[in-house]
Order: structure tokens, then C-alpha cells, then sequence
């Protein structure tokens, strides 16, 4: 983990709220008219945030949660990833990545605390944190087969071994969603308590780490890491696949029909894929596989 550039002052952020109270920092996820969804300042924010945390050893733990109830977090803004493309979308990918890997490094647990929708990338960002406590109104979901993204920052990575190979294929494929119930059955999440309850609950935890050696904290979360420490390559790898996709027609085609609350039409890419195979295929029956010389002498 690097700090990032900017911001400099915690005073400077937009998109996010961060405070230490009594050894515990709060992370709030601060665009509730966005559903928490987060663009490139949230992932710089959230990182320079975390970066003060490590400057700090009496810090005990940290909360990850969203503001309001409506929403932990949608996921990534379309805004701001419908400007990504081959050339910039490894900007938006590393920040992701950079994200995941300074809560993932942090020296004392990362509680996410969800309420409301935990979507896409949102979900992402859970599943990077140590523990997840929810509301009984949460649901959790990865969105990418519906709106053209794809979950590769930590969802392919971690949803099999935290809910098993079929579950997680199901989760991504059909965009299946659990209810806070449902993801307490099949271990997704930790704990549900009613909305009014989710604070006081999230602070019981608090209190117990804080009663808890923080060397052995610091060491157990290293060596608990060090398994899925190893799928660091296939999050480069899923970066890179990622980054082929933003900016297409269809992945600007799902990002759009969201906005505009439609279905998308993912058929027509279907079919014209289909026109393009059609069309090698027949090449290929008429000899334009050979050079123009040789089709000339075999005529």
C-alpha cells in the first residue's frame, strides 16, 4: 500500500466522512444520493483515509459502512465508469485494486457494516473486509451480467471460497441476490441484527477487539490473509480482462439501459458476434485464408 496523491487533509474530502472515536475509526461512504456509489475520489479518498489509520497504532479496528439506510453501496458510479475505455481504464482498475489491498493490508480487522443494497462493486468492497455485519433490510448482490461490468476485483477471487464454486458461479452469472438472512445461511456475511440495532452491534464487536492483544490481532490477520494473498495475480489478471471490456458498446449499452431504466439489449451483440463467425466461416469455404496467388492458381 502507497498514499495515494490526494487529498492531503482528511478536512478536503467530498465523498466520504472519517472520524476516531475512542480507538474505533468510521468510514461513512458519504453519496447517499447516489447510493454510496463510488467514482475515483471515493477510491483515492477511502485509501488516504485508511493510510492514517496505519499512522496510528491505538486505533483498535475500523468500520466501513455507508450513510443512510438505503444503501451500504451500489457499487461503481456509471457516471464516472462510462468514461473508462482500454486506454484510462487502468486508472479507475488500480484504484480498485490499491482500495482492496489497503484494507486488506491494515493492521487491525475492517468491519463492514451494511445496510441497504451492497452491490457490485459495493459488494466488492465488502467481501474485502474482515467481517461483515448487516441490517435485516440488506441485500447482496453482484450486478456486472446485467449492466456489462465484470466482478474481477475480488468477487471471482474470494465468492468461492467464502460460498462455495457452484454458488458463486450462480451469484455472477444470474446476478443473484440474498436477502441479509439468505447471506448469513451460506456464510457471505457474519452477523444480521435489526436496522436499529445495527450501530450498537457493530460497537459489542468494537469493544471485544479492543479487549484483544493487538500484536496477535496484527499477526493472525497476516497469516489469515496469506492463502488469498496468493490470488494476486489473478487479480492482475482480472484487471486486465476488465479493462478490455470498459468502454465497449456493450458494456456502455448496459451502463446506459441502468440509467435509463431499461432492459438492455445485449442480443443484438449476440447476433453480430454471430454474423462474424458466420462470415469467417463461409471465408474460409471460399479459400480467403490463402494468399490472393494461390486462390488465383487454384482457379
Amino acid at each position: 500500500m502507497t498514499t495515494p496523491p490526494a487529498p492531503l487533509s482528511t478536512s478536503t474530502y467530498q465523498d466520504i466522512a472519517f472520524e476516531v472515536v475512542d480507538q474505533i475509526a468510521w468510514l461513512t461512504l458519504d453519496r447517499p444520493r447516489y447510493l454510496n456509489a463510488f467514482r475515483e475520489h471515493t477510491l483515492d479518498e477511502i485509501q488516504h483515509a485508511l493510510w492514517t489509520v496505519r499512522e496510528d497504532p491505538s486505533i483498535a479496528a475500523v468500520v466501513i459502512t455507508g450513510r443512510g439506510d438505503r444503501a451500504f453501496s451500489a457499487g461503481g458510479d456509471f457516471h464516472a465508469m462510462m468514461r473508462l475505455n482500454k486506454q484510462n481504464g487502468h486508472l479507475w482498475n488500480e484504484r480498485m485494486l490499491g482500495t482492496a489491498m489497503a484494507i486488506r493490508g491494515l493492521h487491525v480487522p475492517v468491519i463492514a457494516m451494511v445496510s441497504g443494497y451492497c452491490m457490485g462493486g459495493g459488494h466488492e468492497l465488502a467481501l474485502w473486509c474482515d467481517v461483515v455485519i448487516a441490517s435485516e433490510n440488506a441485500v447482496f448482490g453482484q450486478t456486472g451480467a446485467k449492466v456489462g461490468a465484470c466482478p474481477t476485483v475480488g468477487a471471482t477471487q474470494y465468492l468461492p471460497r467464502i460460498i462455495g464454486e457452484r454458488l458463486a458461479r450462480e451469484m455472477i452469472f444470474f446476478a443473484r441476490t440474498f436477502t441479509a438472512e439468505e447471506a448469513l445461511q451460506i456464510g457471505l456475511i457474519n452477523k444480521v441484527v435489526p436496522q436499529d440495532q445495527l450501530r450498537e452491534a457493530t460497537l459489542e464487536w468494537c469493544e471485544r477487539i479492543k479487549g484483544h492483544s493487538a500484536q496477535t490481532i496484527r499477526a493472525t490477520k497476516t497469516s489469515l490473509n496469506h492463502e488469498s494473498d496468493e490470488l494476486y495475480a489473478s487479480w492482475r489478471q482480472g484487471m486486465e480482462l476488465l479493462n478490455n471490456i470498459w468502454g465497449t458498446e456493450e458494456s456502455l449499452e448496459g451502463m446506459q439501459a441502468f440509467l435509463e431504466r431499461r432492459k438492455p439489449d445485449f442480443q443484438r451483440f449476440r447476433q453480430a458476434n454471430r454474423d462474424e463467425v458466420a462470415n469467417y466461416l463461409e471465408g474460409l469455404e471460399r479459400g480467403d485464408n490463402q494468399h490472393p496467388d494461390a486462390r488465383a492458381g487454384a482457379n
